[in-house]
């Protein structure tokens, strides 16, 4: 699209780019928060099981893991990422809204966590953009493990 047909109304950039970037006050990305039920616990899953980093915590309300860029936040029942909403629902863990973790060699880290107990929702699907499979820490949050189609053997 040339800047004449920019200028055309009801013409649009093509996707990802832009003439003029719009304002924001978003800064970037802080982290994922997910609420749970006991830090400790929580903590050890993440680290253990999936080779995240403690950050920092403060049980029994809160915590924070990451690995690599990505920061993870842990609210435990009454930390103030946790408290209820002012219509009364809760905020619980578990849902459909996911991280998803990058992996090679899917299979084989998949029968290493079953070894380990973790749980699985599902077996490993196939599609055009890799495999994927998602798994739970122990207070129901899903996890997607996500093997690239270009890692897929």
């Amino acid at each position: 699209m040339n800047k004449a047909e920019a200028q055309q109304p009801g013409a649009s950039p093509e996707a990802g780019s832009s003439e003029e970037e719009r304002p924001t006050f978003v800064e970037g990305l802080w982290g994922v928060r997910y609420q749970v039920k006991e830090i400790s616990r929580s903590v050890a899953f993440y680290t253990q099981e999936l080779g995240f980093k403690l950050d920092m915590q403060n049980p029994p309300a809160f915590a924070a893991v990451s690995i690599g860029d990505f920061r993870l936040i842990l609210s435990g029942p009454g930390t103030s990422g946790a408290r209820p909403m002012p219509d009364g629902r809760s905020q619980e863990p578990g849902g459909w809204n996911r991280i998803m973790l990058r992996v090679t060699d899917l299979p084989d880290r998949v029968a290493a966590l079953k070894s380990a107990g973790v749980n699985f929702r599902n077996e490993i699907e196939v599609g055009p953009g890799g495999k994927q499979i998602q798994i739970e820490d122990p207070d129901g949050n899903p996890i997607e493990l996500f093997e690239p189609a270009h890692y897929a053997r």
